[in-house]
C-alpha cells in the first residue's frame, strides 16, 4: 500500500480537508487502478497534537460525505520518511519537512507542493465559502497530481 502524506501548518484546515477528499475520491474510484490501493494521512508543521479539526472543514467534509479526520498530528521525520509521497500546502511547509529529514536524501526526494504552481491559501478566518471553493480545488487537483506524482 502506498502512503500519500499532506502537510499544512496546523493540521486542522487544508491537510485534513485533503486527506478527507482523497480517501472519498479513492473510494469512489477516482484514482487509476495501476496505482494499486492507496493510504491517505495529514499532518501540521506546528500542529497541536490532537487539536480537533476546524468546524468549517468537518462541515464541507460532511455534505461530501468524506471521512474527516480525526484529531491534529505534529509532522515527524518518520511520517516523512514512511511516506511515498509528501504533498505540502506552501513552500514553506516543504522545507519545514525537509528540515526534519535532513541528511536522508531520498526522503527529501519525496517532498514536493501539492499544487505545482504555488502554495495553497489558508482558509482560516475567511468563512465557509472558502472552505467549500478550496474543497472544490482539491476534488479537481488531488487525482491529477497524487496519479502523477506516483507514476500513474
Amino acid at each position: 500500500m502506498r502512503t500519500v502524506l499532506f502537510v499544512c501548518t496546523g493540521n486542522t484546515c487544508r491537510s485534513p480537508m485533503a486527506e478527507g477528499i482523497a480517501q472519498k475520491l479513492a473510494d469512489g474510484g477516482k484514482f487509476p487502478a495501476s496505482l494499486g490501493p492507496l493510504f491517505f494521512a495529514s499532518a501540521g508543521v506546528a500542529a497541536f497534537d490532537g487539536a480537533p479539526t476546524s468546524l468549517e472543514t468537518v462541515d464541507v467534509l460532511e455534505r461530501m460525505r468524506a471521512p474527516v479526520p480525526g484529531h491534529a498530528k505534529r509532522l515527524t521525520a518518520e511520517m516523512v520518511r514512511r511516506a511515498d509521497i509528501v504533498l505540502a500546502m506552501t513552500a514553506s511547509h516543504a522545507a519545514a519537512a525537509r528540515a526534519l529529514v535532513a541528511g536522508d536524501a531520498a526522503a527529501a526526494a519525496r517532498i514536493h507542493l501539492l499544487d505545482p504552481e504555488g502554495d495553497v491559501d489558508d482558509p482560516i478566518g475567511l468563512g465557509q465559502r472558502a472552505y467549500d471553493e478550496l474543497a472544490a480545488y482539491f476534488a479537481e487537483l488531488i487525482p491529477t497530481r497524487v496519479a502523477g506524482m506516483l507514476g500513474a
